[in-house]
């Protein structure tokens, strides 16, 4: 309790509660900085509407709405910025400002305002189309920096270890594997160890040695999923390893696979909302396998079918036994722990298709492990990730 009351723990307090606190505590000075603060706290929470005319739509408001978004920008940190830009999202009805060019300019970009931009694609005027795609390029460019490596690694030493090489060339010897199946070869004298069989990395095959299928849910909830993984999937297809196709769906199912050079015409080619046929997306995707024991199909949705369950999993269960690697992602975010048709899942996990979420930071490592052929449910599990509870099939 004391520490509660030295004057800077009290000062934030009341930033963070708002006018009515600063009416009890009237002996508490703020300075001119954090006055500012208050003002820009209390424009989005202290009423259901906004205060001082801070508000949604077009016309006169607009101004004031940009001068708030600078504000924020100049005295909270990113992560603060992007949860009140979602806030006023929300509680001002700010979309309709994302029709302005000027208005763009001033948000901060994050997934979530490029999620709302893809929702707005269709309504998006000519004159602001231009500036919408240089801020969703911006959030873009910048996650590849973040994801590229990671996956490029983890997918590229995956596809290297799965074949191993008993007659490596020198920069393709495993050294690790090799000094450990020679230590009986040690040379006490030399303090030396003289390798009698080398073991290395397998060699890349002329041909992709694993087919991969992004198969991806376009219902409003998986706007994030389907940024990270348009991402993911244009990674994949600069691999020359891997053969990787994307496909989206809703009540229609749409190949995208031709525009994975450039994730931001994917995302502009999406078109969020809608109902959900799960069973006929997944049969489009069964009528492109040519190697079932090579291909991996990541189904990305959150299982709300309204198609026909019962040939959604007739179809699971062909793919399951044909020898296709199937993973059910429930989410592909970092947005804490999704909805999700969890009768489904269970159901999806009984067929042999582990189902579960997962955050982009572990998504390169898990396609690692399904190309590796481990068990992608027990890999999950042992990311202590919370995996659909397998139920039998009735």
């Amino acid at each position: 309790m004391e520490t509660l009351r030295k004057p800077e723990h009290i000062r934030r307090w009341v930033l963070a509660l708002g006018d009515e606190a600063r009416q009890v505590c009237e002996d508490v000075k703020l300075s001119a900085e954090e006055l500012e603060m208050n003002e820009a706290l209390a424009a989005l929470y202290d009423s259901p509407e906004g205060r001082g005319g801070l508000r949604g739509g077009s016309g006169a408001s607009s101004p004031r709405v940009a001068r708030w978004l600078g504000d924020i920008r100049k005295y909270f940190p990113s992560s603060v910025v992007q949860t009140m830009q979602r806030d006023a999202f929300d509680r001002l009805n700010l979309k309709d400002m994302l029709l302005q060019p000027e208005m763009l300019e001033t948000i901060q970009p994050d997934v979530h305002l490029v999620s709302t931009l893809m929702a707005m694609n269709g309504v998006i005027p000519a004159k602001t189309r231009e500036t919408a795609r240089l801020v969703v390029r911006k959030v873009v460019d910048e996650l590849m920096r973040k994801l590229e490596e990671p996956l490029r690694s983890a997918v590229g030493g995956a596809l290297n270890r799965a074949v191993r090489n008993r007659r490596p060339r020198h920069a393709e010897i495993d050294w690790n594997r090799t000094i450990r199946a020679n230590l009986r070869h040690w040379q006490d004298e030399y303090h030396t160890l003289v390798p009698e069989t080398l073991i290395g990395f397998g060699r890349k095959a002329r041909t992709p040695q694993r087919e991969i299928i992004l198969c991806i849910d376009q219902s409003g909830s998986m706007a994030d999923s389907i940024v990270y993984s348009s991402i993911f999937g244009a990674v994949m297809a600069s691999l020359p390893a891997v053969r990787t196709r994307l496909v989206v769906f809703d009540t229609s199912v749409v190949d995208l696979t031709e525009e994975m050079q450039d994730p931001v015409d994917i995302l502009f080619g999406v078109q969020l909302g809608g109902g959900t046929d799960i069973n006929r997306a997944v049969g489009y995707c069964q009528s492109l396998i040519r190697d079932p024991r090579n291909t991996i199909f990541v189904l990305i949705s959150d299982l709300y079918e309204g198609g026909v369950e019962r040939n959604l999993l007739q179809r699971t269960s062909e793919l399951v036994e044909s020898g296709v690697q199937c993973i059910a992602l429930l989410a592909l975010s970092d947005e804490g722990s999704p909805f999700y048709d969890k009768a489904l899942a269970a159901k999806l996990a009984a067929l042999g298709m582990p189902s579960f979420a997962c955050t982009p930071d572990l998504f390169p490592d898990m396609m690692a492990a399904a190309i590796r052929r481990e068990d992608v449910g027990l890999w999950a599990s042992r990311q202590g990730i919370v995996t659909a509870h397998a139920e039998p099939v009735r």
